[in-house]
């Protein structure tokens, strides 16, 4: 066989792996090992911190080119818990998520970026019916393993919010000035991953 018919082979077979390798993969948020935590500050005095149980969605990703990857998440309100049964009904009202109204928060990513050892996703949270972009600074992955059948990575995301931006008003001041609920609100993200 000839050098130059050598060459072509290989290189055929170069741009035949190429692909494989550069495939975006898609993995699922698992439900079970997810969950969506927040903290709020109460009276100007104490942080009160919560979760959503019912996290779900899909992560696409792109390991040569960071910038490829994707992500679409679902939050289903109605599992929300701060541990008091009496505030957590008064989070689903009308007062607060609304959540007969809006039974889930999404989020569904417009661009990842990653320097430095940083990655950031910049996607639009909708949340009581409003749509704002917002910006996650994102750590991990964290190593592949298998186990329980299935491939798994994790992920942990954090934001700030403000949430009058996203209509949820309710709550006035104390005499004091300070504010019986918060405006910030902090969010963590735990996430594991599978296919």
């Amino acid at each position: 066989m000839s050098r130059l018919m050598k060459h072509a082979l290989a290189i055929a077979g170069l741009s035949l792996t190429m692909p494989l390798l550069a495939q975006p993969t898609v993995w699922q948020i698992d439900r079970d090992h997810s969950t969506a935590l927040f903290t709020v500050r109460h009276l100007g005095v104490s942080n009160i911190h919560g979760s959503f149980a019912k996290v779900s969605g899909t992560v696409t990703l792109d390991d040569a080119d960071t910038s490829k990857s994707s992500v679409n998440a679902t939050i289903d309100t109605t599992s929300i818990s701060t541990d008091n049964e009496n505030r957590d009904k008064d989070l689903r009202s009308d007062h607060f998520f609304d959540t007969a109204k809006f039974p889930a928060m999404t989020f569904q990513s417009k661009k990842v970026m990653s320097a430095g050892g940083k990655t950031q996703v910049l996607g639009t949270l909708t949340l009581h019916g409003v749509s704002k972009d917002v910006n996650l600074d994102v750590e991990g992955s964290s190593k592949e393993v298998t186990a329980m059948g299935k491939q798994r990575r994790g992920y942990t995301a954090t934001t700030t919010i403000n949430r009058r931006d996203f209509g949820l008003t309710y709550g006035g001041n104390l005499p004091s000035g300070d504010a019986m609920v918060g405006d910030e609100v902090k969010i963590t993200l735990e996430v594991e991953l599978t296919k």
